[in-house]
């Protein structure tokens, strides 16, 4: 089939486009949100082909994968054609509710797509659609995939690491108050995108916490995987990906009891709690036995290939695909 999907989440992408399929991803000149193309720090296949929104008239997809209601109207304006009626349409919802701008209580939030039952919400976690009202749209989960970049874990540096993007604008959300906490008890490596500010806003002294914006995911595993331990402080996200790929690795978890976090880590792989103490104690611990550590970050790669393995993903989002599309 040839699937429609915008460049919205990278690494999520990455996963779904290792299937069998032909994936048109949106390009336009100014390569801005509807139009990004093929990614550029992850390894995609030459099955994705970036297309011209004169080109999907001339060859329009047999299904769209929707990530945003922008999208909708994307459709509409670049095919003509209103998705779930006239074109087959998914809707994949990364987020937890109350992540996006339009605020309101998290248990009462209404799915944008509430109101139709021509397009299925896919959600990427149990938690995610328990959450949303989803109203009288059908609703499935497919939980996520991780390309596995293989057990490279040797922890040989005794430091903390924290992927986040945008840790500065987010705040609380992603955690960030946390970090002096975190790096009182180990020094950190804190990757990911819109990092700058991060030591002015939190106090954290350059000694004690280092920066590394948006490097490349190979580079980034490979990096993860020297560090001791790997940290989620997260309080609400969806279920972040590099949690999963850091299991992947062979990282042992400490993190925020919240979310889908819980059913993720197993109590083998780390320590999860609501008490950022009993992280603190638990980072010191790993930094001091590395045998510890070891036995934790197998646990949690065993846990991760046995949940979030990539045949499994992609072996659902065929089905439903094949579903909408009848």
């Amino acid at each position: 089939m040839r699937i429609l999907i915008w460049h919205v989440h990278g690494s999520w992408t990455t996963s779904f486009v290792q299937g069998a399929h032909e994936y048109l991803v949106p390009v336009t000149p100014d390569r801005g949100p509807d139009g990004l193309g093929r990614a550029r720090t992850w390894d995609w296949p030459a099955s994705v082909r970036e297309v011209t929104p004169a080109q999907l008239r001339e060859e329009p997809p047999d299904v769209v994968v929707l990530q945003r209601t922008r999208d909708l109207d994307l459709v509409r304006q670049w095919l003509g054609r209103e998705p779930g009626r006239d074109l087959p349409a998914v809707f994949l919802e990364h987020n937890a509710p109350g992540t996006d701008a339009s605020g309101g209580s998290v248990p009462d939030t209404r799915h944008p797509l509430a109101d139709r039952d021509d397009i299925p919400i896919a959600h990427v976690t149990h938690f995610n659609r328990l959450f949303y009202d989803n109203g009288r749209a059908p609703t499935t989960v497919i939980e996520h995939g991780i390309v596995d970049p293989g057990e490279r874990w040797t922890g040989e540096l005794a430091r903390a690491a924290v992927v986040v993007n945008e840790p500065v604008r987010r705040g609380r959300t992603t955690g960030s108050d946390l970090l002096p906490g975190l790096a009182a008890v180990a020094p950190v490596d804190v990757f990911g995108m819109g990092l700058s500010g991060l030591h002015e806003r939190y106090g954290l002294g350059p000694d004690r916490v280092t920066l590394h914006e948006d490097p490349p995911q190979a580079a980034m595993h490979a990096e993860l995987a020297r560090r001791r331990v790997y940290v989620h402080p997260v309080r609400w996200t969806s279920l972040g990906l590099s949690l999963l790929e850091a299991m992947h690795l062979g990282m042992p978890v400490v993190g925020l009891a919240t979310t889908e976090a819980v059913e993720a880590v197993p109590p083998e792989a780390g320590v999860l709690s609501t008490r950022p103490e009993r992280l603190w104690a638990a980072v010191r611990e790993f930094m001091h036995d590395e045998n510890a550590a070891r036995l934790a970050g197998k646990a949690a790669r065993a846990a991760a290939l046995e949940r979030y393995g990539l045949s499994r993903f992609l072996s659902d989002w065929d089905g439903l695909v094949a579903e909408v599309s009848r």
